[in-house]
């Protein structure tokens, strides 16, 4: 993990950078905020940024954003009393580490913020026959199509891939083409030169730059529009890219990892997909099974995450039961390896007594996840399982507006959490900033807000 410290470097905060390092962190250090801007512009990147809260976060952020710089903030200092701790998130940061630092919590928060430790976990023989063709090819300078289903680890076995490389010691970029709007795609992947457009204030190194030497993961390249799909493939054949703006071509040496959860060679006849890329990116295809095809990964996996929860939110690793592990195994997962995280997540703080029992284990909307015997609550076809959903649905919100159904399961996803923004958040799929402005939203309404590390409800926002 790459983490960029910003501010002055002495005591407390130089220690706390010891402990990064030690947990494998690779550390670059400015003393001021427009200073991590430029050096993030110019693609010398980071995956985290430690701020002492001394800083202008706020400015910080707004200063990054305006770049279409994102990288997560955790904020850190001595003498910080709650209110600064409270300004800080306010700001923007994701957490608050105060010092001096405790090696647990360092580890933690590096594990939980950048989310960088996602070992690849398998049982079943199938996963297994999949990531033996990996250890094949992770050393080749192929590229290589990572597909399957939405959840079911396409990132982490793209990661695993660079980690086994020769490129290992050298950056894993990874750029999601579903998330970036079109006009903006091509600035992202290959930067642009200052005055190229409107708000170019000065030159940016694009994420082909900035994975230069190591791994440019394409996220669900499917996504991309035809007109970038062309420029695209220049730069994998030719491996030299043009900034926006720029009349000079620049060399960049990666290797490409592409992912897709669409039928790619369906995308090409229906014309929306070049196939002359697809060969390109289709040297070497690792199709990963949806979670339902591996039920031998789902207990290791579940066990995985009751460790890192448990880890992440202080709270003592319990064993599953038996009755909640035949319940684990029955269950679709319709949502894969992301959607098992998530129950787990919940489970961990969820649960009460020497194990994790099958009460535990909630859906989203809050329902068990079985109704006793850990076999399903519902016939096990097609038509039983939308049958469950509907009366699921039915009883729980009839009556209730979309608004109303948002803010019970916002709220109550914060309670479960003890009132922790960031992993409320995580299990909610949206950001930090989006919980933060909802939450303003209903105190101000006059709603009880969860305190932050309590399951209290305040009478006002305080985080």
């Amino acid at each position: 993990m790459r983490l960029l410290v910003v501010g002055r470097l002495s005591g407390q905060l130089a220690t706390a950078v010891k402990m990064a390092m030690a947990h494998g962190a690779k550390v670059q250090h400015v003393e001021r905020g427009d200073q991590a801007t430029e050096q993030l512009r110019r693609g010398q990147g980071a995956d985290l940024l430690m701020v002492d809260y001394r800083v202008d976060i706020a400015a910080l952020i707004s200063a990054n954003e305006n770049e279409r710089i994102h990288v997560p903030v955790v904020a850190c200092g001595v003498d910080a009393d709650a209110r600064d701790a409270a300004d800080a998130i306010r700001a923007g940061a994701k957490e608050f580490i105060p010092l001096p630092p405790e090696a647990d919590l360092i580890a933690a928060v590096l594990s939980a913020v950048a989310d960088d430790e996602r070992p690849m976990i398998s049982a079943d023989p199938s996963m297994k026959h999949v990531i033996q063709l990996a250890d094949q090819v992770a050393r080749s300078e192929a590229s290589i199509l990572i597909t399957g289903e939405s959840g079911v680890g396409k990132e982490v076995m793209a990661r695993y891939l660079h980690a086994g490389s020769k490129r290992s010691e050298r950056p894993f970029i990874s750029v999601n083409c579903a998330a970036i709007p079109d006009n903006l795609l091509e600035s992202e992947l290959f930067g642009h030169e200052k005055g190229a457009f409107t708000g170019a204030m000065a030159r940016r190194i694009g994420k082909f730059e900035e994975a230069d030497g190591g791994t440019l993961l394409l996220d669900e390249i499917s996504e991309m529009d035809v007109r970038l799909q062309a420029k695209l493939l220049r730069a994998i054949q030719e491996r030299v890219i043009d900034r926006v703006g720029g009349n000079k071509p620049v060399p960049v040496n990666i290797r490409i990892i592409a992912t897709s959860n669409r039928d790619l060679a369906k995308s090409v006849a229906e014309g929306s997909f070049r196939e002359d890329l697809l060969y390109r990116l289709n040297v070497v295809n690792l199709r990963l099974p949806a979670l339902r095809e591996r039920p031998g990964d789902i207990g290791v996996l579940a066990d995985h995450f009751v460790k890192k929860y448990a880890a992440a939110n202080g709270v003592p690793v319990r064993p599953i039961s038996a009755e909640a592990r035949r319940a684990l195994t029955t269950h679709r997962w319709a949502g894969n390896v992301r959607e098992l995280e998530n129950a787990m997540h919940r489970a961990v703080l969820l649960a009460i007594g020497p194990e994790i029992d099958v009460d535990a284990i909630r859906l989203p909307d809050g329902q068990p996840l079985t109704a006793g015997g850990g076999a399903p609550a519902y016939d096990a076809g097609p038509a039983g399982r939308a049958a469950h959903v509907a009366d699921v649905v039915t009883r729980s919100h009839v009556g209730q507006t979309v608004a109303q159904m948002e803010k019970a399961l916002i709220l109550d996803t914060l309670s479960h959490c003890l009132g922790n923004r960031t992993h409320a958040a995580n299990i909610l799929g949206i950001s930090i900033r989006t919980l933060r402005n909802k939450l303003n939203e209903y105190a101000d309404e006059g709603a009880a807000i969860p305190a932050p590390q309590s399951g209290i409800a305040a009478s006002g926002y305080a985080a």
